[in-house]
């Protein structure tokens, strides 16, 4: 008892003496800590961490038993470790740097939007819950990205320039399956259709199910490199998905479409937590089951 009152006794006496650059110094590191914890969280990484973790406790454990030869060992292991990890985790490196690098990391960090949402959202989103609804029954597949507070510029620019009002006729006739772009992923930006036909980065998340096909593993990998919702159709079974940084959410009902993406792309303007969001997509489940469609 006496160690505990001690201990917050400690800590009072130190608090007269924390300055601003004391705060700002724990600040930057609890960003740090949680861009970590989310980057390993969201990828097959978790599993690398963990390793990591019986690394340093075998480590710890074989100091405290003098078993010097093996602490030897596992002390040059996780010394040379560093550069090994620099390697397997390239790809969630690339992908921090580059969402530290856009221009909304500084807005959701803060927790707040890109921008106003357009006016026509609401009519935008209802067409393209129809087109996918119409195109689940006839097991047409398809692959739609919203953009959001990151550009999409350059992977427009794989595809064809399209301009055009958002509408179920228009998205359906793109993505026939005779069109010449239907293979490919169609951006839509401020409520309009801004290209069709465009080629996104496939993930490269060892963990999602092998049952997925290449338009779902395009969807997840444009989710993880940006802050896009991507909406999957299915061509082999119809069914629904969608992928939202990193996590699919698979086999929804068109309601439940409506609502998700109501929340991501018009619910944004309202505050969000930033950095203590940790658990925002707690009850996301990363891809399972029996989709295997295609491009």
């Amino acid at each position: 008892m006496k160690e505990i009152l001690d201990f917050f006794s400690n800590i009072g006496n130190a608090l007269p003496t924390v300055s601003l650059t004391d705060i700002l110094d724990i600040a930057v590191m609890a960003v740090i800590i949680y861009y970590v914890i989310n980057l390993i969280w969201h990828t097959s990484a978790k599993r690398i961490a963990w390793a990591i973790v019986v690394l340093l406790l075998a480590t710890l454990v074989t100091e405290l038993l003098n078993l010097h030869t093996v602490n030897y060992l596992l002390d040059r292991v996780l010394q040379l470790g560093f550069v090994a990890l620099v390697i397997v985790f390239q790809p969630e490196l690339r992908r921090l740097l580059e969402r530290v690098g856009s221009k909304s990391s500084v807005k959701g960090l803060m927790g707040l939007t890109a921008g106003p949402v357009p006016t026509d959202a609401p009519e935008a989103i209802d067409q393209v819950v129809q087109a996918c609804e119409a195109m689940s029954r006839e097991r047409v597949g398809a692959l739609i990205v919203f953009e959001r507070a990151n550009s999409l510029e350059q992977i427009a620019a794989t595809g064809t320039r399209v301009d055009g009002a958002v509408s179920q006729e228009l998205i359906r006739n793109i993505f026939f399956p005779k069109a010449s772009l239907h293979d490919g992923a169609m951006i839509i930006n401020n409520s309009r259709i801004e290209a069709a036909g465009c080629v996104l980065p496939l993930s490269e998340n060892r963990s999602l199910s092998t049952d997925l096909g290449t338009r779902h593993r395009a969807g997840v990998g444009m989710s993880e490199t940006c802050d896009a919702v991507v909406v999957i159709v299915s061509e082999e079974t119809g069914a629904i998905s969608v992928a939202i940084d990193g996590m699919l959410k698979r086999h929804l009902a068109t309601q439940t479409l409506q609502k998700l993406l109501t929340q991501e792309l018009i619910g944004e303007e309202k505050p969000r937590s930033g950095v203590l969001d940790i658990i925002k997509h707690k009850n996301w489940r990363k891809g399972g089951g029996d989709d295997a469609s295609g491009t």
